[in-house]
């Protein structure tokens, strides 16, 4: 099914998604689940979790520019929402490993879908931004001849 079948399931008329959101705007756990999933962090976290149970300092090695604070947040975040399992090891110094749960893993397909689109239109997103950027400035010019 395309994207557009996809979203037909959510309304009818010649707005689907836009039905559904403004059905749903009243939901603030929609939001707030939606958010945290399409933070960039818990996606990354979500996607190496979907290879199998890692340590935290495995994440954090393997995820460039996180903090160990935020990738704490973000872990405990997910495992708050069912996702992340956190399993202690009773060793010196502890070790700490995550696990995605069964509801997690229902997640990962259309996580790694997210990421390969963005890995597929990195390119693309690039050159959109650039050519937004000189319009942008072009205008500001515009507008400072003007005054």
């Amino acid at each position: 099914m395309g994207s557009r079948g996809k979203a037909a399931r959510f309304g009818t008329g010649n707005r689907p998604c836009a039905k559904f959101f403004d059905e749903n705007r009243a939901c603030p756990f929609t939001r707030e689940l939606l958010t945290r999933l399409g933070d960039k962090w818990s996606v990354l976290v979500i996607v190496l979790l979907g290879d199998g149970t890692r340590r935290f300092s495995e994440l954090k090695r393997t995820i460039e520019g996180i903090s160990q604070r935020m990738l704490t947040l973000t872990l405990r975040g997910l495992e708050r929402d069912g996702l992340v399992a956190r399993r202690v090891l009773p060793t010196v110094p502890p070790r700490v490993e995550y696990t995605l749960t069964p509801l997690g893993t229902t997640l990962l397909d259309t996580m790694l879908e997210l990421a390969l689109w963005a890995n597929k239109n990195l390119d693309k997103v690039e050159r959109a931004r650039a050519d937004f950027d000189r319009r942008e400035a072009a205008e500001a010019i515009q507008l400072k001849r003007r005054a």
